[in-house]
């Protein structure tokens, strides 16, 4: 099995960005985490971290192909990038959106996702972990576990 975890921009500074609003850990350590919990269950985590859409977009179509899923936090981009929707609309495989804070509790505009109505489910507020309980309900689910 092989998933992808794709992170937007500014995600590149987490550890160093408002640590209230995001976290400590640095996106290093984030992807290491779930590596290493990839191992263990013998899934292979591939990761990617861009500021530049189209990067992001080209990821997904070259990479899409061998995938098994992919987790994804596409930072500010959620809240307009059309074309990335659109990526990730024509990979059709399981994709599971993350954020770190609650775009729910914060600016208005920032609960406004383009993203959510094409996910099989959104983790937002949980900080690190959301990434950690994404990858074990994207195994289970792929493993035959079921989403509901």
């Amino acid at each position: 099995m092989r998933i992808l975890v794709i992170n937007g921009p500014n995600l590149n500074i987490l550890g160093r960005r408002d640590k209230e609003v995001y976290t400590e850990k640095t996106l290093a350590e984030i992807e290491s985490l779930l590596k290493s919990q990839g191992e263990a269950l013998d899934v292979e985590v591939i990761t990617f971290q861009s500021n530049s859409e189209g990067e992001l977009i080209d990821f997904i179509q070259e990479q899409s192909n061998s995938a098994d899923g992919i987790i994804i936090n596409p930072g500010a981009l959620t809240h307009y990038s059309f074309s990335l929707h659109d990526a990730l609309v024509d990979v059709r495989l399981p994709i599971i959106e993350v954020h770190l804070s609650n775009i729910y509790s914060r600016e208005g505009w920032r609960a406004n996702s383009v993203i959510a109505p094409i996910v099989k489910g959104q983790i937002s507020g949980l900080g690190w972990r959301g990434y950690v309980a994404a990858l074990q309900t994207l195994i289970d689910e792929l493993s035959g576990g079921n989403w509901k």
